[in-house]
């Protein structure tokens, strides 16, 4: 089996990164240790919210967001009908049910008229999960007034670093009770495995941290229990389980990570907004090729996770397995993002949702397809990707 050298993500780590993580090694705690708190601080100032809170995965945090906005049986969530599956898992992990509405055809987020309609149809719908697909913000504060007083928890695993229309950081809490990030290898920046969900809820961001640690509390003027004191002092030992939790920490070493990845943001986004301009110019005059969330301001704000292109393949007299399987025999990485939940055998079984209900979540399901992105990538990579596909494009 061919095997691409250029992948369509990947981590950009360097000696400073290193160095963070083995002082950590070195120090006198792995995990739930002070770096963790570093993190959930530098991470809050950079978005604008007033807590932040770490998590092992960005699908650990959308679960216990849920969790932390009482969501549970006889609840519905909606989401986009594009997205990866933990948008929509989260809300079935807290006991609710899933619904979808169809995407924007260009930002590819969910649509605003799609979702009032479902808003307006579904009165068990509790909270909407946005999800800023590719790393940008759609719609949000139209988003919001429909949401009314419904939880909105933002999915932007794919958002670090990017701006709302109005200019304010995704993640600020301008537009949701809550904003889910995730720091996966191939995400802007990375902790390895990681996430984290900000908030400017006090109450929330105290649940959130409970949710993450089995449901612990350490706080002693919150104990519930009968047998807390003894000869009037708080038992030094103690610690209360008040809810069902999960372990879903980071640790520290993740965190050290976080921070040093965090401080190069603005570098890593200043690279993947260069690659996109060069792609835009050289794609923009291909036949059957179209370029979604390619506007100059849509550009400018986003987070750049993916550089995603629609491709006609039918149109280009080939399939996409076969378009991706010459870029592949060029050493050229792909990726499709994503597979319409309602299409996963899982959700087909539990659902049984008619694909034609979401016209332009299966038009782009149809041609779409994510190119190498990432800031590691050179100057000659780039031109190389440009070649290879204008070859297949021109020569079809």
């Amino acid at each position: 089996m061919l095997k691409a050298d250029l992948g369509y993500g990947r981590q950009s780590i360097d000696e400073s990164d290193v160095d963070a993580v083995v002082a950590v090694l070195k120090s006198d705690f792995l995990t739930q240790g002070p770096v963790v708190e570093r993190f959930e601080s530098a991470l809050a100032d950079r978005v604008g919210a007033r807590y932040a809170v770490a998590v092992s995965s960005g699908t650990a945090g959308l679960h216990i967001a849920a969790l932390a906005a009482g969501i549970g049986p006889g609840d519905r969530g909606v989401t986009a009908a594009i997205t990866f599956a933990a948008s929509s898992n989260c809300l079935l992990y807290a006991g609710a049910d899933a619904a979808y509405v169809d995407i924007d055809p260009d930002a590819l987020g969910l649509a605003p008229a799609a979702l009032s309609k479902s808003l307006t149809t579904d009165a068990d719908i509790k909270v909407v999960i946005p999800v800023h697909l590719a790393g940008l913000a759609h719609s949000s504060a139209e988003v919001r007034a429909l949401a009314k007083d419904r939880i909105v928890i933002e999915d932007a695993a794919h958002a670090v670093g990017g701006n709302y229309a109005c200019g304010k950081p995704v993640g600020c809490g301008a537009y949701s009770d809550m904003c889910v990030f995730s720091f996966h290898p191939v995400k802007t920046i990375t902790t390895g495995e990681g996430g984290a969900v900000v908030t400017n809820d006090a109450e929330i961001a105290r649940r959130l941290r409970m949710l993450r640690s089995h449901g612990m509390e350490r706080d002693a003027s919150r104990f519930v229990g009968d047998n807390e004191r003894e000869a009037g002092q708080v038992k030094p030992w103690l610690h209360e389980q008040q809810v069902l939790g999960f372990n879903y920490r980071m640790t520290d070493i993740q965190a050290a990570l976080g921070i040093s990845q965090l401080a190069k943001l603005d570098k890593f986004l200043d690279r993947r907004r260069a690659i996109a301009r060069r792609y835009d110019e050289a794609f923009v005059k291909l036949p059957h090729m179209r370029l979604p969330q390619s506007s100059p301001q849509d550009r400018a704000r986003s987070g750049h996770h993916l550089y995603i292109a629609l491709f006609d393949f039918a149109a280009l007299r080939t399939t996409r397995t076969d378009f991706v399987t010459k870029l592949c025999a060029q050493g050229i990485g792909t990726q499709v993002h994503y597979i319409p939940v309602y299409r996963h055998p899982y959700y087909v079984e539990r659902y049984g949702i008619d694909p034609a209900t979401f016209p332009n979540a299966e038009y782009y399901y149809s041609r779409c397809l994510s190119l190498p992105f990432y800031p590691a990538l050179t100057d000659e990579d780039v031109e190389r990707v440009i070649t290879a596909i204008d070859g297949i494009v021109s020569g079809a």
